[in-house]
């Protein structure tokens, strides 16, 4: 009989961090569950401790491919309704998954459901001062696509959705780099409503090694994600929207932010495009004003 929870976890040169976030999977009060790990090519020592734990894991290993073509391999070696991710670094708290399958079970209506938390250091000591320059992302219940539109509300880690939620819309593009959770979120609220539970359920770990660093790769990302993914679709965004207002201002914001990444990346005239655009969409924001000046002076716009 097929668990109702796979536990995904895309493991990559974490050993040091393994044990602790296996074990805060075992101590979960909701058993109904298996873990299906994928390694990623590691090759500080993460197989022979991984293959230690013997059946209480499903373990599979590659060559390094990045991290979501890991997780697509993940979902398909996977066997549950539900479908929570878990990075190889990161911890949860010992009710999460109990409250988020509650969750589903009762609103079929939501394709994902996360959960609030903390930023904790390497050695998993809270963070209070926004490590990532924002706070923990909270979203209320319901559809938030307007939000996503702006910019990425979800931790990958304290997401669970349903496989056929995952099935309906596609799995991750495995071309991006560090962003993919964010364009399959998007993905994922065109057709169902997001959930959220408000407590502290999820730990992400700050170190040196987060893909985040990565500044250029996630500028490249980005573009393609705003470029492809959302104003290569303007008309479903609109359609699916709460109200058309809020959604002009989110796309206004998103060809605003599309336009600092061409200028950052040195793409003047499609930044220019895109601060126009944005200015066409919603003539009193400032800042794309500023900015659109910005391009014509040989110096950066501020981010």
């Amino acid at each position: 009989m097929s668990p109702r929870v796979s536990v995904l976890i895309p493991s990559y040169n974490h050993a040091r961090f393994l044990p602790a976030t296996l074990q805060s999977v075992f101590d979960q009060t909701y058993t109904d569950y298996e873990i299906v790990v994928v390694d990623d090519g590691s090759t500080d020592g993460s197989v022979e401790l991984l293959r230690s734990y013997g059946d209480r894991i499903r373990l599979f290993t590659q060559q390094n491919r990045g991290t979501y073509p890991t997780l697509n391999r993940c979902v398909a070696e996977s066997r549950g309704e539900y479908l929570a991710i878990l990075n190889s670094d990161d911890l949860w708290a010992p009710t999460k998954l109990e409250k988020q399958v509650a969750f589903l079970d009762a609103h079929p209506q939501v394709g994902l459901v996360h959960t609030g938390g903390h930023f904790i250091d390497a050695e998993g000591r809270i963070l209070s001062n926004n490590p990532l320059g924002f706070p923990w992302p909270r979203t209320p219940t319901g559809n938030i696509i307007e939000l996503l539109v702006r910019y990425n509300r979800i931790v990958p880690s304290s997401a669970v959705l349903r496989r056929e939620c995952f099935e309906r819309v596609g799995g991750f593009r495995e071309d991006l780099y560090g962003l993919g959770d964010w364009e399959m979120w998007l993905r994922v609220a065109l057709e169902y409503d997001i959930g959220y539970i408000d407590e502290p359920l999820t730990l992400y770990r700050v170190h040196g090694a987060n893909a985040f660093l990565q500044h250029r790769r996630l500028l490249e990302d980005e573009v393609k994600v705003r470029s492809e993914t959302i104003h290569a679709c303007e008309t479903r965004f609109m359609q699916r929207a709460n109200d058309p207002r809020a959604m002009r201002l989110a796309l206004a914001h998103s060809y605003a932010c599309l336009g600092t990444d061409y200028a950052l990346l040195g793409d003047r005239k499609r930044a220019r495009q895109a601060y126009i655009r944005s200015l066409q969409l919603y003539p009193l924001r400032f800042k794309s004003v500023l900015r659109l000046m910005l391009t014509f002076l040989p110096i950066k716009p501020p981010l």
